[in-house]
């Protein structure tokens, strides 16, 4: 069965389209201020990929925040939901599945059915999401895919105690006015992201193996701070941010566990 899974993040509208858990199909746009827009044009960029009409996609999942805006759904679930079933799917041995977006981070303990036990959500203002990094890219006047690179050329640890970016903000420029080095201040974001990532898994129980999602798993500062901080290495797919419209799309097609 053809089936589709729309994920309506804060930022971007992810669209993956899979026969059989392959991925056939995906696209991503910006979700910008017209919603239902950006769902058609991902949608539409998805087919384009995958080489089909709309009427070979059989059942259409949603998923993420705006999810409700889907009309052509057929079901939808939450992102917790989407996230496990997508990433127990790719990595059957997961039990913790940490997702980090834009503007929310989550973290999922499952049992060895696949099956949710519990999960956690970080506070939209906290170090948690990537709309911190953006934040402190500005502050540091860096562009964003520049700040993970740099921060792994730190062998520094600075504290960085604000746990709000507009506080964080204003301790990055007290840091650049002490000479503290840019790289070093890199670091300590994402220290700072990875310690706020941590506490949270804490609270759901971290147990090996761990999966991280999301985009901002395509950030290799955060990911050398997270795997630091919790002591281990974690698995990450190719395309992270697709895992969670994956998700959807598999249990579209009633593969999910």
């Amino acid at each position: 069965m053809i089936t589709a899974g729309v994920d309506v993040g804060a930022k971007t509208v992810k669209v993956v389209i899979q026969e059989d858990g392959k991925i056939l199909g995906k696209g991503l746009v910006l979700a910008g201020l017209d919603t239902e827009a950006a769902i058609m044009e991902a949608f539409g960029a998805s087919l384009k990929d995958a080489g089909l009409d709309r009427d070979k996609v059989e059942r259409v999942f949603a998923t993420g925040a705006g999810r409700k805006e889907v009309t052509e759904a057929d079901d939808s679930y939450t992102e917790v939901g989407a996230d496990a079933a997508g990433a127990i799917y790719m990595y059957p041995q997961a039990r913790t599945v940490i997702d980090v977006g834009a503007e929310e981070g989550r973290a999922i303990r499952v049992d060895e059915r696949g099956k949710v036990v519990d999960f956690a959500i970080n506070e939209r203002c906290a170090a948690g999401a990537g709309a911190f990094t953006e934040a402190m890219a500005r502050a540091l006047e860096l562009p964003l895919e520049e700040l993970g690179a740099l921060s792994l050329t730190s062998t520094k640890a600075v504290p960085m105690n604000a746990q709000c970016a507009v506080f964080a903000e204003s301790e990055v420029v007290s840091l650049i006015h002490a000479k503290t080095e840019k790289r070093d201040i890199a670091r300590a974001v994402h220290d700072a992201m990875a310690t706020r990532t941590t506490s949270m898994a804490r609270r759901v129980g971290v147990e090996p193996e761990i999966a991280l999602i999301g985009g901002v798993a395509k950030n290799p500062g955060f990911v050398e701070s997270l795997q630091r901080d919790l002591e281990t290495e974690v698995m990450i797919p190719d395309q992270p941010e697709y895992v969670g419209a994956f998700g959807a799309a598999i249990l579209a097609a009633g593969l999910g566990k």
